[in-house]
């Protein structure tokens, strides 16, 4: 089942109108931004660098991550979330294009910073009452996220090993 959505405002500091938005809302609105500065996050660490992909084989998987973070954030509390097909496709992705585990593992760390810098980046807008929880969701998200991508990668690394002996 999925949280209704309510939108409200506050006073801002310049006395204007602020309308609140839920963590779920300014992530789809801010999608793209979230994107860039994921991107700008990679593109200073040389261990990932190193790999030549375009701008959008590197970020290709991450509008579908991040519909998948949203989608989990809109469920009720205690509704079991779905697998990400995104994530175990990432996984085989990545792979294929010679990520180590570690690589895998600062690329999902870097997703967490980025979003929760979208987030800072909006404070003003947030529902302050969700927001831990919902910090918690997406770290879990993120984190379940990881965990189908490294179980496919190594599930493949396990069938071409089986193959070439």
């Amino acid at each position: 089942m999925v949280k209704p959505v309510e939108a409200t405002a506050r006073p801002g500091t310049n006395g204007k109108a602020v309308t609140i938005e839920s963590v779920a809302d300014i992530l789809e609105r801010e999608l793209e931004h979230t994107i860039e500065e994921w991107l700008k996050r990679v593109n200073k660490e040389a261990d990932l660098i190193h790999i030549p992909l375009t701008n959008s084989e590197r970020t290709g998987h991450l509008p579908h991550l991040l519909h998948d973070v949203i989608n989990r954030l809109r469920l009720d509390a205690g509704t079991k979330a779905p697998v990400s097909k995104a994530a175990a496709d990432h996984g085989d992705l990545r792979r294929k294009q010679g990520y180590t585990v570690a690589m895998m593992v600062e690329e999902s760390r870097l997703l967490q910073v980025s979003i929760f810098t979208t987030l800072h980046e909006n404070v003003t807008q947030l529902e302050f009452n969700e927001l831990l929880p919902d910090v918690v969701t997406i770290a879990d998200e993120v984190d379940a996220q990881l965990k189908e991508q490294m179980l496919r990668f190594m599930a493949a690394d396990a069938a071409e090993k089986k193959k070439s002996r």
